[in-house]
């Protein structure tokens, strides 16, 4: 290929290169002693780790909703699309959770490979819904009316905690708070705290068609 064709390839959709006329009008500016002119750009911030996931959360559960059949408004959407959105997901998880019958029921640590499914872990639904949760109300949603807010989804959520927890034989357990004593000098009703931490964490992680799952700031949906 040569170069004339490789230059095309780096147009843009156009086709056009810059013409001569923008070029004159780029050194129009130009002050007298031959320095253009310079403006100062406002520099945007990048996303933390955790809004850009929750971005991707949120375009994902959007295109969800648009590929049913008929496609659903997110006005319409309660805790049961939710929980079908769950289950929708379910196959992308990556952690081994046993079935009743299977030899390794109940053993946080098997000794060898078994044919059972692999699932999303049950800490990252609950980090999934967190993020979910909070993009809706950032998003226009009314907190009394978040879908991701709703009590199915909490029993969803503890359902697949507890049966998890059996099938791996591990224990969710959550944490208390821990509160350090009020200064002497200071406001006697302020207290600092550190967040509830859920022990046990979420197993392997997870699999979502838009990336993976990374517990968001507050601790878990489920009470």
């Amino acid at each position: 290929m040569d170069s004339t064709t490789s230059d095309n390839d780096h147009r843009p959709p156009g086709g056009e290169g810059p013409s001569s006329s923008s070029s004159v009008s780029s050194t129009a500016g130009a002050a007298p002693g031959g320095t253009a002119d310079k403006q100062p750009r406002a520099s945007v911030a990048p996303l933390s780790r955790y809004e850009s996931q929750k971005r991707r959360d949120w375009n994902t559960f959007l295109q969800y909703i648009r590929n049913q059949r008929p496609p659903l408004a997110l006005a319409g959407c309660g805790g049961a699309h939710v929980i079908e959105f769950l289950r929708y997901i379910d196959q992308f998880g990556k952690t081994k959770v046993h079935a009743p019958g299977c030899a390794f029921f109940g053993c946080p640590n098997p000794p060898a490979p078994c044919p059972c499914p692999l699932r999303q872990a049950w800490g990252s639904l609950d980090a999934l819904i967190g993020r979910l949760r909070a993009a809706y109300e950032e998003s226009g949603g009314k907190p009394e009316t978040n879908p991701f807010a709703a009590r199915a989804v909490r029993f969803y959520l503890r359902d697949v905690r507890d049966s998890q927890a059996k099938a791996r034989g591990i224990r969710y357990e959550k944490k208390k708070r821990k509160r350090t004593p009020p200064s002497t000098g200071g406001d006697a009703g302020e207290h600092s705290s550190t967040a509830a931490v859920l022990g046990g964490g979420g197993g392997s992680g997870s699999s979502l068609p838009e990336g993976s799952t990374t517990a968001p700031p507050g601790g878990s949906s489920i009470p």
